[in-house]
């Protein structure tokens, strides 16, 4: 995920909670182009021992992007790779 007030960085987390209803949808959707704008509101939860090592620094309720892999045989793109505020 990446954070909106620490841009440059990418925190790895797992998907905690997934919204049963879309947000911002049409009331009634029904084209593919249609399908693609609705919005899920999900939480993400970091690693504790990784929380621990920023616990100065974390604030909960912060906002950012999640971004979600299909399948563990699935890639990340190079500029979704983690990059931590101490990684050189």
């Amino acid at each position: 995920m990446t954070l909106d007030p620490f841009p440059p960085y990418v925190v790895p987390a797992r998907v905690s909670f997934v919204a049963a209803d879309a947000q911002f949808t049409p009331k009634s959707v029904e084209t593919a182009d249609e399908r693609a704008k609705l919005m899920f509101r999900i939480k993400l939860q970091i690693d504790p021992k990784l929380l621990g090592e920023y616990h100065k620094q974390v604030k909960t309720g912060v906002r950012g992007m999640g971004f979600v892999r299909t399948g563990p045989a699935v890639a990340w793109p190079p500029d979704l790779a983690v990059k931590l505020p101490n990684d050189r």
